[in-house]
């Protein structure tokens, strides 16, 4: 390891801020187990309590048709393929009453940028579904999708953002952010949101009232240094606004995709990555660990490389999957991999708040986390 990583590291810990620089030297420099330390450290600050979440929810991909082209997605289907899809609304609710019925308090709606629906189309959705099930929370559309929204119905970001809020939209995904740097955009997308339009519709949604996540696709075409500039631009979106509830990262999935032939990243990286997460992001107040893309052991590691959050029970996955990667996880899984790390687990919902019991102070004492 580098000479000065250590006092890096150290003055992260207590508080400092990393710089781009520092960022980059870390990444290249610091050994995985001293990052692992330092961020398993922060995160422990940041999150004392004997607690480490979990959230029920489901995705559902209303849609895969798309007029983008990624070619690191092999869910997609032009408006004319003989695969192509839109849910019939009861289809979809069965889906969110049987979400509802395991204890799901959320959905995740996405789906592809599909040509032919108008905003309209959207807002009726939303309202029904929030008529049909008032509990549920829609954590929906991602940011390549409200732009698409935009370009779709010719209205300004705003109007869209607040039409969708009035018909029921509850929150955002972090989805379509991949690598924000326009230069990894370019060379594995097409016919979709720019860096800057990306953040704009989280800086607009977040003006609104409104809270987000953040994530990052890694492991492919960009450089280290593309890494923290995607890191450096959720941070300081983040010191504008506030609106970010979470960030979560996984490795590229190159399976049935046309870039099948590009070389990924292991589970060492990811870990890694999210531990530099964790460490780049002081303002962001939660970490996910990717259990979908790392399967259990890794996922139930990266609780002590920066994360306080095991992700979603994710009753239902078809975007990764469609890549060749199908990891399940039960909720006893889940809780146990949670238990085993020395933790309580814990239910909470997209805000991060509590959503079940708390537990007897006997059970948080047997813990033995301070």
């Amino acid at each position: 390891m580098s000479s000065t990583a250590p006092a890096i590291l150290r003055r992260v810990v207590e508080g400092g801020r990393l710089t781009f620089e520092e960022g980059v030297a870390l990444f290249r420099e610091a050994s995985l187990l001293d990052l692992g330390r330092a961020a398993d450290a922060l995160c422990r600050r940041l999150h004392p309590e004997p607690y480490r979440t979990f959230n029920i929810d489901r995705n559902i991909n209303y849609t895969n048709v798309c007029t983008a082209v990624c070619d690191f997605c092999a869910f997609y289907r032009k408006v004319d393929d003989a695969e192509a899809y839109v849910l019939e609304r009861d289809v979809l609710f069965d889906k969110i009453r049987e979400t509802v019925e395991l204890g799901g308090d959320q959905i995740l709606l996405q789906g592809g940028l599909h040509p032919k629906l108008k905003l309209e189309w959207y807002e009726e959705l939303l309202r029904d579904i929030r008529a049909n099930f008032p509990t549920i929370n829609i954590h929906g559309f991602s940011a390549p999708e409200i732009h698409h929204f935009t370009k779709v119905a010719k209205l300004p970001l705003q109007v869209v953002l607040e039409r969708l809020k009035a018909a029921g939209l509850g929150s955002l995904p972090g989805g379509g952010a991949e690598i924000l740097v326009d230069r990894v955009r370019k060379a594995i997308t097409r016919g979709k949101v720019n860096t800057e339009d990306w953040l704009n519709v989280h800086r607009v949604w977040h003006q609104l009232g409104g809270r987000s996540t953040a994530t990052m696709m890694f492991g492919h075409v960009e450089t280290i240094e593309e890494r923290v500039e995607h890191l450096d631009r959720v941070r300081q979106l983040q010191d504008e606004t506030g609106g970010f509830t979470a960030h979560i990262c996984w490795t590229f999935q190159p399976e049935n995709t046309d870039m099948a032939d590009v070389p990924t990243a292991g589970a060492f990286e990811y870990l890694r990555t999210q531990a530099m997460t964790r460490l780049y992001l002081d303002n962001v107040p939660s970490i996910q660990s990717s259990w979908v893309t790392q399967g259990a052991k890794i996922g139930q590691m990266g609780l002590f490389f920066g994360a306080n959050d095991m992700g979603s029970l994710m009753i239902e996955e078809n975007v990764v999957s469609s890549a060749g990667t199908v990891h399940h996880l039960s909720l006893d899984e889940i809780k146990r991999c949670i238990r085993e790390s020395g933790f309580i687990p814990r239910q909470r919902n997209v805000f991060y708040d509590y959503i079940d019991e708390a537990p007897e102070p006997e059970a948080v004492a047997a813990a033995g986390v301070a």
